[in-house]
């Protein structure tokens, strides 16, 4: 085909694509805003990624500090923590990069909880959006990875902490434990956990989260967008897709990235150098994990004390794999729900139109089940600050915990 054809095929088709953009509607809801802070959140992520790619040294080669900070004058750290030193004190922008990232990544998954919650409590994971439903947990999970990794990688004493309880999870696991441990860690504690982290933290994570959101945006798409079940006057029509909603979806992508930049300018998060770095014989009191990972910490702290077996020479440890079985549960109750919802109701309609929750009764309390279930595993995270801080005795607060996370799902299900 001549290079003059093609051009006029290629301008025809973009044209086309353009055209029905145009063509398309949308409602424009307060929940749309989760979407966008949702993007708006992975473009910051994406930006300071990369400038902190090209400043960060992804090792845990032992080195002297000699940088500006006196408390740290000649203590021997890692390359990993050194480098994080260098990008807050020696890097121009450095800190303020970087701690833009960190709030990004702690906005994300807020934002991804609320296009769960919504989506879910209305119903839009029905058909024909079942996969855009499944592909939006894949990302939820995804984004848990990506922090997670991304928390490990400064290699300060509150991540090292964070690790030391990732090593004795791993370890606990019958018959695979070990191997797995020095699979993750490249050897004994800390092992080469930097240089195995940061490829999923900056490449794998990512990759696969931009696969899963641009796949979404194709069925979305496909699909439309599901109206509301208010009525809406005929005289209403929506704005177009393009370029209306679109140059709006725009401004509020700037206006979020702003805010992220202004709290990366103005209130500090994770400042390593008062944590230190880390160490293989210590761990740091009251620590805690990024907000997003409380619910994983908070399942370990619920399980009864001393709850483990003897079976054929090998010790079984409940107190960890009990937590990691009811969270891996969790997660593929939440990924299958579209279609066991279906086959109970034997719908194999397509729905355009969304549900409101109170027509819904029982989805709508299993939803409130399954996000109290989260919630009291999330809040469990944080009961060793609430006894300090409000004098409360800690044996208090799991047992009330444990009681309300067995007793309040089923209770707010009925």
């Amino acid at each position: 085909m001549p290079a003059d054809s093609a051009g006029r095929t290629v301008r025809a088709t973009v044209r086309t694509f353009v055209t029905d953009l145009g063509r398309r509607r949308v409602y424009l809801r307060w929940s749309n805003l989760f979407g966008v802070v949702t993007f708006a959140c992975l473009l910051v992520l994406a930006v300071t990624g990369v400038l902190l790619a090209t400043w960060y040294t992804p090792s845990n080669e032992l080195v002297t500090y000699v940088g500006p900070y006196g408390p740290l004058q000649g203590a021997t750290v890692t390359e990993a923590f050194a480098s994080t030193m260098r990008i807050s004190f020696e890097q121009t922008g450095g800190l303020l990069v970087r701690q833009t990232h960190h709030w990004a990544a702690l906005v994300m998954p807020a934002s991804m909880i609320m296009q769960l919650l919504v989506t879910f409590f209305t119903g839009g994971f029905r058909r024909p959006r079942q996969l855009s439903w499944v592909l939006l947990v894949v990302a939820f999970i995804l984004v848990l990875a990506a922090g997670w990794s991304g928390y490990a990688l400064p290699d300060d004493m509150l991540s090292g902490t964070g690790l030391r309880i990732v090593e004795g999870v791993v370890l606990s696991i019958p018959f695979v434990g070990t191997w797995v441990a020095g699979w993750m860690f490249g050897g004994p504690f800390p092992g080469q956990i930097i240089e195995n982290l940061y490829p999923v933290h900056a490449v794998i994570a990512p990759g696969l989260l931009v696969v899963v959101m641009a796949v979404r945006g194709v069925l979305s798409l496909r699909h439309g967008q599901a109206a509301h079940p208010r009525p809406t006057p005929a005289a209403s029509l929506g704005l177009r897709l393009w370029p209306d909603a679109a140059l709006r979806a725009a401004g509020m992508t700037g206006m979020t990235s702003a805010v992220l930049v202004l709290l990366g300018a103005t209130s500090t998060i994770s400042p390593v150098w008062s944590y230190g770095p880390a160490s293989v014989g210590e761990v740091g009191a009251g620590s805690q994990p990024d907000w997003y990972m409380g619910f994983l910490d908070g399942a370990l702290r619920l399980v009864p004390v001393g709850w483990e077996t003897e079976w054929m020479g090998w010790t079984i440890t409940f107190a960890t794999l009990v937590p990691l079985v009811v969270i891996g549960g969790y997660f593929a109750v939440l990924i299958v729900y579209p279609y066991l919802e279906a086959w109970v109701d034997r719908d194999r309609e397509l729905h355009h139109v969304l549900d409101r929750p109170r027509n819904v009764p029982f989805r709508t309390g299993v939803g409130v089940a399954g996000a109290l279930f989260y919630g009291i595993l999330w809040g469990a995270a944080s009961a060793d600050i609430v006894s300090t801080e409000f004098g409360v005795p800690f044996e208090t607060i799991i047992t009330t915990l444990q009681v309300a996370l067995l007793a309040g799902p089923r209770w707010r299900s009925r």
